[in-house]
């Protein structure tokens, strides 16, 4: 069996100095790696990275990088930690909820390697900042969760001909591949249109199981080692699926698609309400009260039953998405109703409901809570309701 590494690419970035005393001892195990070695390793302290999100996959990606000594990792994130969010992002602990999730980034570097230089923003990619920071840097890692920002991601890239590194999580599930504008396909040759906002529920809705956000992150992270360094061959022009749950690994093939047109400019980005199956009237928890204060109205809430242990609209009834889906009308009892409304978490799940009710619907008003019962709380109450 050859222990030969994979032919090289040319490296994204040039080699720093020489390295000192300390720098041989500490990335010793780099430095008999064939294809990697000293060359490589200085190229790593030479690199220049941004992290897009400091939460999940954020989170084994800014370990491993900051662990191999890149040299500048910035990061950028707008969010606190939730408690929530510590059972899978892992760079984040008790007494950091409420704080800054970009700050935990630059705590993790003062303890495990004070040389990579962290910069902190705490920001979301927006049109107004993406192409500056995807010039700014050799190499952008997306670990973002919501579809806008993936595709904004990859215009920027292409744009800038910034190498991207890629990944998404869902559940069981996850997926990698690497967008280099210079010499492989784009996320727009794979996935042409940005999808809506609500076809895939989010981690928050559909839940994501904690340590597969390792399993990606970690991938991600030498992805981008070895675009940084030239060895091996990367995930450019591959998609690799994770399916945790049967424990198997596939990778698909894709080009670029020789119709589809350069992306010279940033578009507009803003999630859409899924437009499959029939509209469904919208309500927020102002009107929502209003709307109550009248009488013969009905709100199920269709979360699961722990959830409503954290929190629930007062007054509203429990039957669960499933079962509303398995028995629709039969599930519900319509005496005195005039307005049923929907609500579940933050209007996605709800949503789902409204449609599967809307065929064959008796002479009620089907409404859905926009921003469940997240929104409700924050608008009526005042709270930040985070779970």
């Amino acid at each position: 069996m050859s222990l030969a590494p994979a032919a090289q690419r040319a490296p994204l970035v040039e080699p720093a100095a020489e390295l000192d005393r300390g720098q041989l001892a500490r990335y010793s195990r780099h430095l008999t790696l064939p294809g990697v070695g000293q060359l490589g390793q200085r190229r790593i302290l030479n690199a220049k990275v941004l992290v897009i999100g400091a939460g999940g996959l954020g989170s084994p990606i800014a370990n491993y990088l900051i662990a191999a000594g890149v040299g500048t990792l910035a990061v950028l994130d707008d969010d606190t930690v939730e408690s929530s969010n510590l059972q899978r992002q892992s760079m984040h602990r008790q007494q950091d909820v409420g704080a800054r999730k970009v700050d935990s980034v630059t705590r993790l570097a003062s303890e495990l390697n004070d040389s990579v230089e962290v910069i902190a923003i705490p920001e979301r990619l927006s049109t107004q900042n993406a192409l500056q920071l995807f010039t700014d840097y050799d190499l952008v890692i997306d670990g973002s969760d919501n579809f806008a920002t993936r595709y904004l991601s990859n215009d920027a890239a292409e744009i800038t001909g910034t190498p991207l590194v890629w990944g998404t999580l869902f559940q069981f599930s996850g997926q990698v591949s690497v967008f280099d504008p210079r010499t492989g396909p784009m996320l727009r040759d794979l996935f042409p249109e940005i999808p809506d906002a609500d076809s895939v529920p989010s981690c928050a809705e559909g839940g994501v199981f904690g340590a597969l956000c390792g399993v990606v992150g970690s991938l991600m992270a030498v992805e981008a080692l070895k675009l940084i360094t030239g060895v091996g061959e990367t995930l450019s022009g591959k998609l690799w699926l994770y399916d945790a749950l049967n424990s198997t690994v596939r990778t698909l093939g894709f080009e670029r698609d020789p119709q589809r047109e350069p992306v010279t400019e940033l578009g507009d980005y803003q999630p859409v309400l899924c437009a499959v199956g029939p509209a469904i009237e919208q309500i927020d928890a102002q009107e929502l009260e209003q709307l109550r204060a009248g009488g013969e109205t009905l709100v199920i809430d269709v979360r699961e039953g722990w959830e409503r242990e954290l929190a629930a609209i007062p007054g509203s009834t429990h039957i669960p998405l499933g079962r509303v889906l398995d028995e629709g009308w039969g599930a519900i009892d319509l005496a005195g109703v005039r307005h049923l409304v929907l609500a579940c978490k933050s209007g996605v799940r709800s949503q789902q409901a409204a449609v599967a009710l809307s065929t064959g619907a008796p002479a009620v008003q089907l409404l859905n809570l926009s921003g469940g019962t997240v929104g409700w709380y924050a608008q009526i109450r005042g709270e930040e309701l985070t779970y």
